[in-house]
C-alpha cells in the first residue's frame, strides 16, 4: 500500500491518504451508516440527517457552514446510501485545514435547530414528490425492497412523508449516536499536501471527538423466491427491471461479476444488450445492465423502457443474451477485449480524484486496507472465462422481474 498513507486516531478514528499533483485537495468523513442501520421507525431517518447537518452548529448558522467553503470557491456536500453516509469537500490545497474543521464541525457538533429542520422536511418531500415523477429511478427502488422484503434493505432511502413528519432533532440524536461512533468512521483525503500534514490537521479537528463503539450488527436478508410484478403507472413507455439476488462486497465471486455484468449491459456501446435490443432491433433507447454490491449481498438488474407494444420482445431478447452467457464459454479473444475494456473504463472512472477518494475511503472503512490500480488491474487479468461461466450460472439463472406500463 505505498500508494497511499494510513494512520488511526486514539479515538479510533481512521485516516487515508493519497499525495497527489494537484492543486486541488479533496476530502471525506465516510460513516458506516446507512438506511439499512435505521429501525422501523425511523425509515429515512438517516437521509434526513444528511440534510440537517447542514443546518448549523455549535459554532455556525447555517448560511456560514453553506458559504464557509463557497466562498473560498470550494465545494461542500453530502450522500447517504443504504450503507453509508459521506461529508465531503473540495477545496483548493492551502485551504484544505478549513474544509476539514468545517466537516469535523458538522459532523459533531450540529444543533438541529427546530426551525431549520421544519423547512428542510419541505425541501426533502419536494425531493420525494420528484422521485416518484422519475419511474426510471423509481422502479430500481421497488424492485429491490421487492427482493429484499422484510430485511434492513427491503425500504427505500427517502422514506415515506409521514415518517418525515415525525423526525426532529432528538431522533436525529438518537440515531447518530447509535450509529455515527468513532470506530466506523474514516477520514479520506487526496491531494499534494504531506502525509504528516494531513494526519496534523485530521488529529485537531476529529481526535478529540469521544471514542464510541458501535454495539447494534447487520442481518444479512433472507433469500426469496423469484417474482413477477406488473403495476399500472400510466406511464408513456414501459419500464423493466430483470434481475436477481448477488453475491456482496467481500466475495471472491464480485470480481468476475462484474466483468460479467459489463460485458453484458455495460456503458460501452459494443455490450451485448445494446447491440442486440438497440442497435439491431431499434426496441429501446434505454438499456442497461447493473451490479450493486452491500457488505452481506448484492443485486444484479437489467434495465429498459421501451414503447409497450415491443416489451415481451425485449424481454425474450435479454434473457436470450443471459441465456447465452450461461452456456456459451467466452473465447480467449472475447475475453481478453472485455477485459482490456473494463480496465481502461476503471481508469478512467478514477481520472476524478474526488471519485478515487470516495472509493478508497470506503473500501478502507470496511476492509482495512485497499489495493492498488495495478493490483485490481492484475486481479483482473487473472480472471478466467470458466470463473464467467460459473458466476453466470448462479446468479442468471434465475431471475425476478417488475414491469411499470
Amino acid at each position: 500500500m505505498n500508494e497511499f498513507t494510513t494512520y488511526r486516531l486514539p479515538n479510533g478514528i481512521r485516516g487515508i491518504h493519497r499525495c497527489v499533483r494537484s492543486n486541488v485537495a479533496h476530502c471525506a468523513l465516510i460513516v458506516n451508516a446507512g438506511s439499512r442501520d435505521e429501525l422501523t421507525a425511523e425509515y429515512g431517518l438517516a437521509h434526513f440527517t444528511e440534510h440537517a447537518f447542514f443546518k448549523g452548529t455549535q459554532r455556525r448558522r447555517a448560511w456560514q457552514v453553506n458559504c464557509r467553503l463557497e466562498n473560498l470557491g470550494g465545494e461542500l456536500n453530502a450522500f447517504t446510501t443504504k450503507e453509508c453516509t459521506s461529508i465531503h469537500a473540495t477545496t483548493l490545497r492551502g485551504d484544505f485545514p478549513k474544509a476539514a474543521e468545517l466537516i469535523a464541525d458538522i459532523a459533531f457538533r450540529s444543533t438541529f435547530p427546530d426551525r431549520e429542520l421544519e423547512r428542510e422536511k419541505e425541501v426533502i418531500c419536494d425531493e420525494i414528490n420528484t422521485y416518484k415523477d422519475s419511474p426510471a429511478d423509481l422502479i430500481y427502488d421497488t424492485f429491490e425492497d421487492m427482493l429484499f422484503e422484510g430485511s434492513e434493505l427491503g425500504h427505500n432511502i427517502l422514506g415515506g412523508k409521514k415518517a418525515l413528519a415525525r423526525f426532529d432533532g432528538n431522533a436525529i440524536r438518537r440515531f447518530t449516536a447509535r450509529t455515527h461512533t468513532t470506530d466506523q468512521m474514516v477520514f479520506s483525503s487526496i491531494g499534494n499536501i504531506a502525509p504528516q500534514t494531513v494526519e496534523a490537521v485530521a488529529d485537531r479537528y476529529f481526535g478529540r471527538q469521544p471514542a464510541t463503539v458501535r454495539t447494534t450488527h447487520r442481518t444479512a436478508p433472507d433469500v426469496r423466491p423469484p417474482f413477477e410484478r406488473t403495476i399500472t403507472k400510466h406511464t408513456h413507455q414501459t419500464h423493466c427491471i430483470i434481475g436477481s439476488r448477488a453475491c456482496g462486497i467481500d466475495d471472491p465471486r464480485r470480481l468476475p461479476l462484474a466483468l460479467l455484468v459489463n460485458i453484458l449491459g455495460g456503458p460501452s456501446a459494443n455490450s451485448l444488450l445494446n447491440v442486440v435490443v438497440r442497435e439491431k432491433h431499434g426496441l429501446s433507447y434505454n438499456i442497461e445492465a447493473s451490479y450493486t454490491p452491500y457488505t452481506d449481498c448484492g443485486i444484479v438488474a437489467t434495465y429498459f423502457s421501451c414503447d409497450h407494444g415491443n416489451t415481451e420482445q425485449c424481454i425474450e431478447l435479454i434473457e436470450a443474451q443471459m441465456r447465452r452467457l450461461r452456456t456459451e464459454t467466452l473465447t480467449p479473444r472475447r475475453l481478453s477485449m472485455a477485459k482490456k475494456q473494463f480496465i481502461a473504463q476503471l481508469a478512467i472512472s478514477l481520472e476524478s480524484n474526488e471519485g478515487y477518494m470516495l472509493g478508497t475511503g470506503k473500501s478502507f472503512l470496511l476492509h482495512e486496507e485497499v489495493d492498488t490500480m495495478e493490483q485490481v488491474y492484475a486481479k483482473i487479468e487473472a480472471l478466467t472465462a470458466a470463473q464467467l461461466a460459473e458466476v453466470a450460472e448462479e446468479v442468471l439463472g434465475v431471475d425476478s422481474k417488475l414491469i411499470y406500463r
